[in-house]
């Protein structure tokens, strides 16, 4: 009987090996990386049309629709079981993490204002139909009291806090700083960087060792274009805010980051964030000819998020098709 159970054993185990095998070809095919493409025509490079949308905007609404990788992300467990809350996570860069972030296994909470919540519902839905858990989270990050509350509930509804990205933005293009209203101004400084100070200042108690914070600055950070004065003066701000940060929270075992990029198709852009007709030069003085798509810039608040970056902190990181501003 002993033996008999021992070659039942080995017929087993050689089964299981065979079928490994079998299997091994599929597996290499479904994990291999996509193609090589030529980083000049992964997107086009034909000249936006004139368009405007009331402010915020609508993604949905933009010709074309931006690519926040709805179709092309695909996860490998790297943020598995982790807590995130992305504000401006409706559309464009922001749409683009949390789609990354939750095919990577985390569950989001997503800020937007609320008049865009017709583009929140569609990541929304997306998203939960491939089984992942997420929490929309309307209101207007100007307001001090909202931002202090967006995360006390994104923790109480996600069960935890560990990844924070400050995302969302207030763009405005003027040709002079006479044009630049004192509400603007305003507007600007307080959604852009208030919001950012409020919200972090909030969070990082709730946050334990292995948690990453990470900002979006901008090409403005550093080269600053001069119809964005007021939107500028923040980006610049946050590079600072970023890595002065980054030296306080060290010891807590918080990594802070920020992702600088330079010309990327949202709904900034038909909002106000280029002048009256000069939609058609976005993007088109970069060496790679052409302005970005928000699911380029994924993988990279991925990386800051995961903790296989675990020597990263204060850092800033361009995606500005090869300016090499920064």
């Amino acid at each position: 009987m002993t033996d008999l159970a021992n070659r039942r054993d080995l017929l087993k185990g050689a089964a299981v090996a065979g079928a490994a095998v079998a299997a091994a070809p599929a597996l290499a095919q479904a994990s291999a990386p996509p193609p090589f493409a030529d980083p000049q025509t992964k997107y086009t490079s034909q000249p936006y049309p004139e368009q405007r949308q009331k402010w915020p905007a609508l993604q949905r609404d933009m010709t074309p629709v931006p690519d926040c990788g709805e179709r092309s992300y695909r996860g490998s467990g790297k943020l598995q079981g982790r807590k995130a809350l992305v504000t401006g996570g409706d559309s464009g860069i922001g749409r683009a993490a949390v789609i990354a972030f939750a095919r990577e296994g985390a569950d989001v909470a997503i800020n937007y204002f609320p008049t865009e919540g017709p583009d929140a519902q569609d990541v929304a839905k997306l998203l939960r139909a491939e089984g992942r858990k997420i929490t929309l989270i309307p209101g207007d990050l100007t307001d001090q009291e909202f931002c202090v509350n967006l995360v006390g509930n994104a923790n109480r509804k996600l069960g935890g806090l560990d990844i924070l990205v400050n995302n969302a933005a207030y763009q405005q293009s003027k040709d002079s700083i006479a044009e630049v209203s004192f509400e603007q101004f305003d507007r600007t400084m307080k959604t852009n960087l208030y919001a950012m100070f409020w919200i972090t200042k909030t969070a990082i108690p709730l946050m334990k060792p292995g948690s990453a914070i990470i900002n979006t600055a901008s090409v403005n950070s550093f080269a600053p274009e001069k119809e964005l004065l007021d939107y500028a003066t923040t980006k610049g701000g946050i590079a600072i805010f970023t890595k002065a940060l980054a030296k306080q929270v060290a010891k807590q075992g918080i990594r802070v980051n920020a992702v600088a990029p330079g010309p990327i198709w949202t709904p900034l852009q038909v909002a106000g964030g280029q002048l009256p007709g000069k939609m058609h030069e976005f993007g088109q003085d970069t060496p790679l000819g052409r302005s970005g798509q928000p699911a380029e810039l994924a993988p990279l608040y991925v990386a800051l998020a995961s903790g296989e970056l675990s020597y990263t902190d204060g850092s800033v990181f361009g995606a500005n098709g090869g300016t090499g501003t920064i």
